[in-house]
């Protein structure tokens, strides 16, 4: 039995914190034991039984890596490990996710660690730089930590990205796919909930945040048939419908907040819209094309391209137009699409995904 830990800035409600539970339940279901140490006290999501769940800091993860509390905080996690296997045995397997969590373990001596990246390093500079240059800096020195070490990245183009770059050096670079229980995902589009609307709409599943681009979803739905809503799954409903006002589309909009069972108001969607500016590797799009439901995407760096496929191919736009956006989403609300084609099902079932995890711990 393999005894692993995965590290995490917090368990709010993205796609990263979702894709490790996704993760640690399978690795458990395989027989083996998983901790999540998260950073910040604060869950959204209900842990599946089996996984053990840890909190680092009794106040918010944003506050571990400030200059002047850096070398407390790296003190207080490698504490934490050597107590840990104090009590109970060594861990076979580190993973760490997300800046925060990135920067402690790179500065700490806690070995066996691999480096999950689940964005584009470049893009996400570039959107850094507009926030000025502390800003920039602060994230730059981020992922420079992460020159000399072992890095899996959640779709390829991430890892040729990284390879053909010069911000980060790694020890070494591997693609593993983010995983996927299929099944545990159409069985709980199943479940009924009352909420959800029952007539046509579309939906966007995403927190807000400048990468996202709500902006450009909502100059595209404002193109959009009439007679049809836009469901936003969102972490910040109030603010979202103030920026969607401005393009007069707010009353449009069906705001049910954050929902920690998103597959059946997905599956329930005429089309599920991604409108990122980048992505590592889209969870929703794989998570729509599960329960049957098409996407409309941006051809943003990195993901929607080895997710969309085929005849799916149709449905990549260029990003940060959203009249392409607009004409995308009408079109596919028209068309009847096999969504069988969309092979990469086959490539990211969490049996196998946390196989290769497991692997990595010899």
């Amino acid at each position: 039995m393999k005894n692993i830990v995965i590290v995490i800035d917090g368990l709010t409600g993205g796609g990263a914190e979702r894709v490790m539970i996704s993760l640690a339940t399978e690795i458990v279901r395989q027989g083996h034991k998983v901790t999540i140490l998260s950073l910040s006290n604060r869950c959204d999501y209900v842990v599946p039984e089996g996984i053990t769940v840890c909190y680092l800091f009794n106040h918010k993860a944003s506050k571990v890596d400030r200059l002047w509390q850096l070398k407390s905080s790296v003190a207080k996690i490698e504490r934490w490990f050597f107590d840990y296997e104090q009590q109970s045995t060594a861990f076979d397997l580190v993973l760490s996710n997300l800046d925060r969590s990135n920067n402690l373990l790179a500065k700490s001596c806690i070995r066996s660690v691999y480096y999950i990246i689940h964005n584009s390093v470049e893009e996400e500079l570039q959107r850094q730089k507009k926030l000025g240059p502390f800003a920039y800096w602060y994230l730059y020195k981020s992922k420079k930590n992460l020159s000399g070490k072992d890095l899996i990245c959640v779709s390829k183009g991430i890892e040729q990205e990284i390879k053909q770059g010069d911000v980060i050096q790694a020890q070494s670079i591997a693609t593993i796919y983010n995983p996927f229980d299929i099944d545990d995902i159409q069985n709980k589009s199943l479940i009924v909930d009352n909420a959800i609307p029952q007539e046509p709409y579309i939906i966007h599943v995403g927190r807000l945040a400048k990468q996202k681009r709500h902006d450009i979803l909502f100059e595209a739905f404002s193109r959009v048939s009439k007679e049809v809503k836009l469901v936003l799954l969102c972490n910040k409903p109030k603010k979202v419908l103030k920026m969607a006002s401005k393009y007069g589309v707010a009353d449009r909009l069906i705001l049910p907040g954050f929902q920690a069972n998103a597959y059946n108001w997905i599956r329930n969607a005429r089309a599920l819209i991604l409108s990122s500016d980048y992505e590592g590797l889209p969870t929703v799009l794989l998570e729509a094309i599960a329960v049957n439901t098409k996407v409309v995407s941006t051809a943003c760096p990195h993901g929607p391209d080895e997710i969309l496929t085929g005849s799916l191919g149709d449905y990549l736009v260029p990003r940060r137009e959203p009249e392409a956006l607009a004409e995308a989403i009408n079109r596919i609300l028209i068309t009847e699409l096999d969504l069988s084609e969309a092979d990469i099902l086959n490539k990211v079932k969490a049996s196998n995904i946390a196989k290769k995890y497991l692997n990595l711990a010899g």
